[in-house]
């Protein structure tokens, strides 16, 4: 059996007449930057979220920027993340030319730890970030709790969770700004780069819808120093045809999820989402021992892996001049070399679960 780890081709096949009719209506038009379907998406996706504001922009990592230039972050301020996640996190910090301050993960979530949030909290302090990594939301009541106290400003990368909610609402509600992607492989992703911001701050709002267009609030007459950061008219149009059954799709993913969870019980450890809040498990992420010779393993079987992510972002070569070292975020290091994702779209049939999970099994 050979296993498709997102299925893409599936899931176009199944929306292809939706997704093709949209496409061509645009190439009819020929408005390829900013076209009306842009206006269109961002409707939806704020009726979606129950946001009061989506604005759609060109990838996750340039919607971090935006939420960074809305709110002034200037060189040497410091923004507290956490450093097991995508680079993309960090490196939009360093290129605001602030300083990314790493706090380690809670073992079981694998996102930032809110009790050791304070500690690392200075003068330069001006926002913190929390990913929601894997498709779950982090401890959003705790980090808005430090954050009010201290004056600080929450940017939530939830490029790995659009569609996930925390104590009952949606997880873009739970921060200053929030931020997602839209690329491909994540549970709603359109068919190059795409992302998009949300935010129920009016000011923001106006100043980021500024920032994708070079700071720009009328033709010619520029505003700020902004960005090309607008998101292709087909990359809207092919959104606006996945996005009716997004709502399917990850109820797809949590039966999915509960199948791998009910047969690996007991085999490796497998992932825990808090009960006050749901994952759309963009990634389905084990931890095993012997990890590369697991992946050869299922490899031969047809079955692919991935690893999110082999090495922490406090010891990559760019952010050397950080002067952090091995042993800083010990729980961080440990995931990394432990974690290990199995395929998840919401198209697994219960045939190729069995098969997952068996190979696996036989395996370790």
């Amino acid at each position: 059996m050979k296993i498709d780890f997102a299925n893409l081709q599936h899931q176009y096949q199944l929306y292809k007449a939706d997704i093709d009719a949209n496409i061509q209506a645009v190439l009819n038009k020929s408005n390829y930057i900013m076209g009306e379907e842009i206006q269109q998406l961002e409707d939806e996706l704020q009726n979606f979220t129950n946001t009061k504001h989506a604005i759609t922009c060109s990838n996750g990592t340039d919607a971090l920027l935006l939420a960074m230039m809305a709110m002034d972050i200037q060189p040497g301020d410091e923004i507290i993340t956490t450093p097991f996640t995508f680079i993309a996190t960090a490196e939009t910090i360093a290129l605001m030319h602030a300083t990314p301050v790493f706090v380690d993960i809670d073992p079981v979530t694998y996102n930032i730890d809110p009790s050791k949030i304070e500690a690392v909290i200075t003068d330069k302090t001006k926002a913190i970030m929390p990913v929601s990594l894997y498709g779950q939301p982090a401890d959003m009541d705790e980090i808005n709790a430090i954050a009010k106290k201290h004056n600080l400003k929450v940017i939530i990368d939830g490029a790995q969770c659009f569609g996930s909610t925390y104590k009952g609402q949606a997880s873009s509600n739970c921060a200053d700004i929030y931020t997602t992607s839209f690329f491909p492989a994540k549970p709603l992703g359109c068919y190059g780069d795409g992302g998009a911001v949300f935010t129920n701050n009016d000011d923001y709002a106006e100043k980021m819808k500024m920032m994708r267009v070079h700071g720009q609030n009328k033709r010619y007459h520029h505003k700020y120093i902004g960005m090309g950061g607008r998101l292709d008219t087909i990359q809207a149009a092919v959104l606006l045809a996945k996005l009716p059954h997004y709502a399917k799709e990850i109820e797809g993913r949590n039966r999915v999820a509960q199948a791998y969870t009910e047969q690996l019980s007991g085999t490796v450890t497998t992932p825990q989402v808090k009960a006050d809040r749901t994952s759309v498990w963009a990634q389905y992420t084990v931890r095993v021992q012997n990890r590369g010779q697991l992946q050869e393993k299922l490899k031969e079987q047809g079955i692919p892996t991935a690893v999110h992510y082999p090495m922490p972002l406090h010891k990559q070569e760019c952010f050397k001049y950080l002067g952090l070292k091995q042993g800083d975020f010990p729980v961080a290091e440990q995931a990394a070399q432990e974690v290990m994702s199995l395929p998840m779209n919401p198209f697994l049939t219960d045939e190729e679960i069995t098969y997952i999970v068996n190979t696996l099994k036989s395996s370790i």
